[in-house]
């Protein structure tokens, strides 16, 4: 990875990207997917590089870390639900607002990547903020990439390796996939934890979960239809609402990837969005086959497609077995994270509002009945499909975005003027020192 620029140049590159026109991002961005150092061998775009490949910088991948996964201060929760009036609606699992949102504030996604420095993780979901707004001008900014920078623990000083071949990258990328000189940022969302979540809403509203698959309630639910805290015509089905599960964590992964992509235009990057990438091959599910990944966890059982990855263990570890005994210890120490001390609910804790003690004091806690209806039906889909939640990977994968250095001269040669922006004409000059060879 390059040496950064001095201070003084640091701030004229921050004011070239805090100045750059939000419409000129979105209107601009394309996949640039050539990049220094890299060749198409054949077909009507054959090209190869006359440069070798060229890593980024720590500011510039420092900038990108904080687009994508950056504090920028207290999110707002949501404000109000009638199952839950007169108190504060407690769907929210955390009060710490990232540059990327998500669904009822509940925020259970980390961002890991990769370059020629090594593997990392960016532990942010769990930072506190200082005050509501945390960037109110280019001054701030600093503050933020230092804040990501201390969250950041290097899992290993080697590039993470993907085989170039089937299964495990698709062929269409086997030639410029993850290649020397990029960075490759891969988001993972812990759905353990959001399942958890969302399970809790909907018992705030007296729902419960049916198993449209095995055709009954998902476990032994007649102490709490009796009551009154379920209601039995109120049924959630198990497969809707697991598919609504991976949609939401895909838009969460999707809206922090294009959060890269769009600074990628203001700062003269290329690079893309896309899902090439076997998600098990990254995560580590061919370790034994001498492709360690990212080193997960996975579990296996028999007349299962693929293995089950369920944590990276001492770092990011799913709310299920095997880091917990069962599915009511993690439903119990899922109420513990909201409501216990030091929790986001906890009066002393800060938060967004200005009586912030006031406000968290008057949320309903969940009850001992709560929580064990929770884990009741969270055990349910555990016993009986051997994992949780039932139909999808504890931690899913799916968009990956990979940002790099183009290369101009391939542009120059096979595409119409305008492929790529003035920032990307510049950009080897203003950000690495690189005079024009004209």
């Amino acid at each position: 990875m390059m040496d950064g620029p001095s201070e003084h140049v640091q701030d004229d590159l921050l004011r070239q990207v805090w100045e750059f026109p939000l419409l000129e991002a979105l209107f601009g961005r394309r996949a640039r997917r050539f990049a220094r150092g890299m060749e198409i061998p054949s077909g009507p775009l054959a090209f190869r590089s006359r440069h070798a490949p060229l890593a980024l910088s720590e500011f510039e991948r420092a900038l990108l870390i904080a687009a994508a996964t950056g504090v920028t201060g207290w999110n707002f929760g949501i404000p109000f639900t009638p199952a839950e009036s007169p108190g504060l609606c407690s769907y929210a699992v955390r009060f710490t607002g990232r540059a990327f949102p998500s669904g009822a504030a509940i925020h259970t996604g980390e961002l890991f990547f990769t370059d020629d420095s090594g593997t990392y993780l960016v532990r942010s979901r769990d930072l506190q903020p200082q005050r509501v707004h945390e960037v109110e001008g280019m001054g701030d900014v600093e503050r933020v990439l230092t804040v990501c920078r201390r969250a950041t623990v290097r899992l290993s000083d080697k590039r993470l390796e993907i085989p170039r071949q089937p299964p495990h990258t698709s062929e269409h990328n086997l030639w410029n996939a993850n290649a020397p000189g990029s960075v490759l940022f891969l988001p993972i969302v812990d759905m353990s934890q959001r399942a958890l979540a969302s399970l809790c809403l909907q018992l705030i509203n007296g729902s419960y979960l049916y198993d449209d698959f095995a055709r009954e309630p998902c476990g032994h639910l007649d102490p709490f239809f009796r009551s009154g805290l379920l209601q039995e015509r109120k049924r959630v089905y198990l497969s809707g609402f697991e598919q609504n599960q991976l949609a939401n964590a895909t838009a969460e992964t999707a809206i922090l990837g294009h959060n890269i992509t769009l600074l990628l235009q203001g700062m003269g990057l290329g690079g893309w969005l896309y899902t090439g990438l076997n998600p098990n091959s990254a995560l580590g599910a061919f370790a034994d086959d001498g492709i360690p990944g990212l080193g997960f966890r996975f579990t296996r059982r028999q007349g299962w497609s693929t293995p089950n990855p369920v944590g990276l263990d001492g770092y990011y570890e799913g709310m299920c077995p095997p880091y917990y005994p069962d599915m009511r210890a993690a439903a119990r120490a899922f109420a513990a994270l909201k409501f216990g001390p030091g929790g986001t609910y906890d009066p002393e804790t800060p938060g967004p509002f200005q009586r912030a003690g006031e406000v968290k004091g008057s949320v309903k806690l969940y009850s001992e009945e709560f929580v064990a209806a929770l884990g009741e039906m969270a055990q349910y889909i555990y016993t009986t499909y051997r994992r949780f939640p039932a139909t999808l990977p504890t931690m899913v994968l799916r968009i990956i975005v990979q940002a790099q250095h183009i290369d101009t001269d391939f542009y120059d040669a096979h595409f119409e003027k305008g492929a790529y922006l003035d920032t990307h004409a510049g950009h080897m000059a203003r950000w690495h020192g690189e005079r024009s060879e004209a």
